[in-house]
């Protein structure tokens, strides 16, 4: 057992986006933000069949993230991260205080 809350989704959508998921795959993304929780440590997933694995799911808020965070999101700034999140979420503002879960994870082969 753990002391996360309940998955809001399934571990697959993760990471989705083609671009992202070839981050992943050339190992420039090993963290992924969401306002949900979408796996727990030690779960294992996939993408394009390579094997990957949730190292660490942690609490922070946005304002938390640098541009390290970014990159480790696979963007190359935050500024260049907090863009293309406002023009994916038409109508979001960026608040620094709203809470998102990160999911650290690696290649698991």
């Amino acid at each position: 057992m753990n002391n996360f809350p309940e998955k809001t989704c399934d571990i697959d959508r993760l990471v989705r986006h083609p671009k992202l998921v070839a981050a992943a795959l050339a190992g420039q993304k090993t963290e992924q933000r969401r306002d949900g929780v979408y796996a727990y440590p030690n779960e294992e997933f996939e993408l394009d069949g390579v094997p990957f694995i949730v190292t660490d799911l942690k609490r922070q808020t946005i304002g938390d993230m640098g541009d390290k965070e970014a990159q480790a999101e696979g963007y190359p700034s935050l500024e260049a991260y907090k863009s293309l999140i406002l023009m994916m979420h038409k109508g979001m503002e960026w608040n620094e205080d709203a809470p998102v879960w990160v999911h650290c994870f690696k290649r698991n082969d």
